[in-house]
């Protein structure tokens, strides 16, 4: 302790002083070539990990996409089959009107019934045109929800990629392995390549 006229260095403390020193001769000097493969990991690194966290964004952004045009797509056909009913509805009133007519007794009655069954028949025509556009709908709406569950995946594979690629780094940098390294670059551009993908919906 310093106060008693001699002071005690720690570990990190004699590490300091010879930092300051220029650290000539020391067992952690690196080489250029280790320096230069450590500042190209911590760079890659960088990088794949402001794109992977990109991805992982868009991944959960057309996952959320995909959630909600499902939704749209069981509303669409809820109402298409209420509409299918209310059609059936109509067709029984028809059926109905039609037995009153052929059983009506004058030919007024007959033109009567005739006249509520061609009033159905064209509720009916306008009611079908109604339920077959909202299943138009509904199917292009699950088209839709299909098609950006299939862009999570892509995103989704990417992000992996890209956090494989970054434990390589990792691992490539404690070990000074070249071929890690070049695993690493691998593995980032099979990211970087299906991220693309992604973007480009394929």
């Amino acid at each position: 302790m310093s106060g008693h006229g001699f002071h005690v260095h720690g570990p990190h403390d004699h590490e300091l002083e010879h930092a300051q020193q220029g650290g000539h001769g020391g067992h952690h000097d690196e080489d250029p070539a280790s320096k230069k493969m450590t500042n190209q990991i911590a760079m890659f690194t960088a990088i794949i990990a402001t794109v992977g966290a990109l991805f992982g964004y868009m991944g959960g952004a057309t996952q959320a996409n995909a959630g909600l045009f499902k939704n749209n797509a069981a509303i669409k056909k809820t109402e298409a089959s209420n509409q299918w009913n209310y059609f059936q509805s109509k067709s029984t009133k028809q059926s109905l009107a039609e037995l009153a007519r052929d059983l009506a007794p004058t030919a007024d009655d007959k033109a009567k019934y005739q006249a509520k069954v061609d009033r159905y028949e064209k509720e009916k025509g306008d009611i079908k045109v109604v339920a077959d556009k909202l299943e138009v709908d509904a199917k292009e709406w699950d088209h839709q929800s299909d098609e950006q569950m299939h862009q999570h995946h892509r995103w989704a594979q990417a992000t992996t990629a890209l956090q494989v690629s970054i434990a390589l780094a990792a691992i490539a940098l404690l070990t000074r392995k070249k071929w890690l390294e070049y695993a690493m670059f691998g593995a980032g551009a099979i990211g970087l390549t299906v991220g693309v993908a992604a973007a480009m919906h394929l």
